[in-house]
């Protein structure tokens, strides 16, 4: 075995060295768990791979997905336009595990058919690693399909062209002339019967990598990505243009006037450092029309080609359910956070008061997140921006070394067993950290581990190697012990 396939190919982590790889294997000998099942844990813990279906409305996207995860999750209806938001569903083919995105219809609304498609699709291309594309094979190839032909082809993503609703073998003509969309074989399938996804699936295997390729931070010394987002008017585009020292993006009292992400090279503190500038995330995607809803979506992509969120907080009103929800989209997405507390020169003594116990209360999942209270409008604190993302980014790509993760797994049992349920007492036999960025942990056990207990080991964690700035994920592998090699 290849030394760089040790921990499934887990993106940004870089592989366990051979020594180490040699003793965490002795390890799970020890402990009855055979190597096939190690490498395919390592291999799970690590970043999923992702399909994205695309296509226009009513062509049964939503019907295919819930064909691959062989369960009704997204809904159907026989109607365009179901599907506004972009669900991610986790799925198995074959043995092997991905991520597949569900994604609303390219709408020809006002905005046009070029912007429609930019916004919703461009996001999902871009955030996939492989693509799903369906058509409709009794309508045939539309103008608007055509569109997203050119879309896919600028992408570069492989692309699987799915000829949707080809019930039985005198409609499979009607795939054959989808050939003529210029981006290979078209697969015929009825995502209503199941007919031909098989095939279809085994296709999507072959284009989609094993693991993803990293999407940012790939060229040496290249700028960091910071994305800005927060709610509309916390002052999002006030801030960068106060980092840049000069007026780049439009500010208005309006909320909502930025609709398109702005990527921004500025120099601070003797680097250069990408800024993206999002449209304010707003509540309810999926009611709104027009720019709003395909500026929330692009700040949802501006999310996820970032390596670390500055999640810009208002101080002068409560902390939202907007606020928590937009916080909790930059660490499901993985990345490092700082937590910026805008408008600060305008906080009186009163309000600070009740913005503390705010943050003990709502903010509580996230302590180990940098702070820094600013003021984009006078430039207050600027200076300590910096060095939290820089925190954050550290936490974000902290290794520990297996040797030195297990030897403080076994003073953590020891000092702190999990509590005895059911007559048993399950316990952390080992553990390896499989990738970074942000860190993930598989821990073997002898038994299942309460939610609880997994969130003291992960604040153990913390308080032992840092991770400041960064979420941390965790799996655990339950195995009874099955006894001792020889």
């Amino acid at each position: 075995m290849n030394d760089q396939n040790h921990t499934g190919g887990t993106g940004g982590s870089g592989p366990l060295g051979e020594a180490e790889y040699a003793e965490f294997m002795e390890l799970a000998a020890e402990e009855g768990f055979d190597a096939e099942e190690i490498e395919g844990e390592l291999a799970a813990a690590g970043p999923l791979p992702v399909l994205a279906v695309v296509g226009r409305p009513n062509v049964g996207k939503s019907t295919l997905v819930n064909r691959i995860l062989g369960r009704r999750e997204a809904v159907v209806e026989d109607r365009p336009g179901v599907t506004r938001d972009r669900v991610t569903y986790e799925a198995e083919w074959a043995g092997r595990r991905f991520k597949v995105v569900d994604t609303g219809g390219w709408e020809q609304d006002v905005l046009g058919i070029d912007a429609s498609v930019a916004a919703q699709a461009e996001f999902a291309i871009e955030a996939a690693d492989a693509v799903v594309f369906v058509v409709d094979a009794t309508v045939g190839a539309t103008d608007t399909d055509e569109a997203v032909v050119k879309l896919l082809r600028r992408a570069g993503k492989p692309v699987v062209l799915c000829a949707n609703k080809v019930d039985g073998p005198s409609a499979e003509a009607d795939a054959a002339y989808l050939w003529g969309l210029g981006i290979g074989e078209p697969h015929p399938v009825s995502a209503l019967h199941g007919r031909g996804t098989g095939d279809m699936l085994d296709a999507v295997l072959e284009a989609m990598p094993e693991a993803p390729a990293e999407t940012f931070g790939a060229a040496p010394g290249g700028p960091r990505r910071i994305a800005l987002i927060g709610r509309p008017n916390v002052g999002k585009s006030s801030l960068l243009n106060k980092l840049a020292g000069e007026e780049r993006v439009v500010v208005n009292e309006v909320a909502g006037t930025t609709r398109d992400p702005v990527d921004e090279l500025i120099e601070l503190g003797g680097k250069t450092w990408m800024f993206v500038d999002t449209a304010g995330i707003r509540r309810r995607v999926h009611l709104q029309e027009g720019a709003d809803y395909y500026a929330s979506l692009r700040t949802a992509a501006a999310l996820e080609k970032a390596e670390v969120a500055v999640v810009l907080i208002d101080v002068n009103e409560p902390i939202s359910v907007q606020d928590t929800r937009i916080i909790s989209m930059a660490v499901d997405a993985g990345r490092a956070l700082v937590i910026a507390y805008n408008k600060w020169d305008a906080l009186d003594e009163e309000r600070r008061f009740y913005l503390e116990r705010e943050i003990e209360r709502d903010l509580v999942q996230v302590q180990w997140a940098p702070r820094v209270n600013i003021s984009a409008r006078t430039g207050r604190h600027m200076e300590k921006l910096v060095p939290a993302v820089e925190t954050a980014l550290a936490g974000w790509e902290t290794r520990v070394p297996t040797g030195r993760l297990n030897a403080f797994l076994g003073e953590l049992v020891a000092s702190h067993p999990h509590p005895v349920r059911g007559g048993k007492q399950p316990r952390i036999l080992f553990g390896t950290q499989a990738g970074t960025r942000p860190p993930r942990f598989v821990l073997f056990a002898s038994g299942f581990l309460e939610a609880g207990y997994r969130r003291f080991v992960e604040r153990r964690l913390r308080e032992e190697f840092g991770f400041a700035g960064s979420p941390i994920h965790m799996s655990v592998r339950v195995r009874e012990k099955r006894g001792r090699k020889k």
